[in-house]
């Protein structure tokens, strides 16, 4: 199954917004639980995410929508890479992959200088796509998401 001719990376519209919750429930139920700050961010993506100079991507596979990723704006030259999901059922294609590339690129068009991540050491094939992508462990500070337990960095040059 080859991915390349029919698998876009489009920007969010207001039509998509169910998307980012519907995605990122299947895998937070999954492997850990809702946290109060998923609820707000994900129920209300315009309002939390793009209101607050943000970004939403999604993936979008023969004309359906099977991934997502976030830049949370944290200031002007840092960014959260966050809420990435792809659904259970098209894993391991490679579309985590062209969702971080497509971040990669936007940041650098973007001038952001830095992204951030904060994910969960049991997440070992997301740590492994981080890793190959430049992210580097740095200090976890507390209090961000009961899960993270890692926090990673790439600097954008």
């Amino acid at each position: 199954m080859s991915l390349e001719n029919t698998l876009e990376i489009i920007p969010f519209t207001t039509d998509l917004k169910d998307h980012i919750k519907i995605l990122n429930f299947e895998w937070l139920i999954k492997y850990f639980k809702v946290e109060p700050k998923d609820q707000l961010v994900l129920s209300n993506p315009q309002g939390e995410i793009i209101d607050k100079g943000g970004f939403i991507f999604y993936a979008r596979y023969n004309g359906e929508i099977i991934g997502t990723v976030s830049l949370l704006k944290i200031d002007d030259s840092t960014f959260e890479l966050s809420k990435m999901a792809v659904t259970s059922k098209i894993q391991g294609l490679g579309i985590g992959k062209k969702l971080i590339d497509h971040c990669l690129s936007f940041a650098k068009e973007n001038k952001i200088e830095k992204l951030i991540l904060y994910s969960n050491r049991k997440l070992l094939t997301a740590l492994h796509l981080y890793r190959k992508f430049g992210f580097e462990e740095i200090e976890l500070e507390t209090g961000n998401y009961e899960r993270a337990d890692i926090k990673m960095e790439r600097i954008i040059v």
